[in-house]
């Protein structure tokens, strides 16, 4: 109990990291946000490698950043995963703290600078995986409320048993809180884990239309999934080099 009052303390002081004037939360004069969003399997992160490799190429400035990859709260995390210390509410502020370290230090900064950057998971994945583990929905999008909206967001859509069956050949050891073991699904953790899934992809799917999502049909060839991407980045990138990436595109 000690520990995790200690978590929660650390949690409470970094969580007020960013607080951006509303009205910059809609624009950013040079940049372009691209976000990639799927439950696991869903191919999303192969996709934003190739198209990270495709825009430097172009020589568009490129950055990318994943969820749950700030150093600040790396140690927090993994202690609290380690002993089992994590409630959802907890494992929210967590990951909310690790966003907004990472979006006041590159993203936001970078943004202006006029860097394309490109997110593996970001806001949405947050929406939907505190709701499915219990948070108030309201709650969990007042956190975030300070993120600008991404220029553009693909959502990567696949069959429940396709994405499980990536998984297990990949990864076929699963962790506790990733299979949603904490939640009480499941006795058995790979059904657990289908269980969590199926839930986080409920969500993503009643987000696609009011959230503006491009949705990707990810049971695609990969480079039909990739020539998809890039055409719809074309309005985003520069003129002169718009016209270089359709002449690629084409031949």
């Amino acid at each position: 109990m000690e520990e995790l009052n200690r978590i929660n303390e650390k949690i409470g002081d970094e969580t007020n990291l960013v607080r951006v004037n509303p009205q910059e939360k809609t624009g950013y004069p040079a940049g372009a946000l691209i976000v990639v969003e799927g439950i696991d399997g869903s191919g999303k992160s192969t996709q934003l490698h190739l198209l990270d490799a495709w825009l430097r190429h172009l020589g568009v400035l490129v950055y990318d950043t994943g969820w749950n990859s700030s150093e600040l709260v790396k140690e927090i995390t993994s202690k609290g995963k380690r002993k089992a210390l994590l409630t959802p509410t907890t494992f929210s502020l967590l990951h909310a703290t690790d966003f907004a370290d990472r979006y006041e230090r590159n993203v936001y900064p970078l943004l202006r600078a006029g860097y394309f950057v490109l997110a593996d998971r970001y806001i949405y994945t947050a929406y939907a995986r505190d709701t499915v583990r219990g948070c108030n929905p309201r709650w969990v999008r007042k956190m975030y409320d300070f993120a600008i909206r991404p220029s553009l967001t693909f959502y990567f859509d696949v069959p429940i048993d396709i994405a499980v069956k990536r998984i297990m050949i990949g990864r076929p050891k699963l962790k506790y809180y990733e299979a949603g073991m904490d939640l009480n699904l499941s006795t058995d953790i790979y059904e657990s884990y289908r269980i969590f899934q199926s839930r986080i992809m409920e969500q993503y799917r009643r987000m696609a239309r009011k959230e503006n999502f491009l949705v990707m049909d990810a049971t695609l060839d990969i480079e039909e999934q990739q020539k998809k991407m890039r055409r719809a980045i074309l309005p985003l990138l520069r003129p002169e080099v718009a016209a270089l990436a359709s002449e690629e595109l084409v031949q």
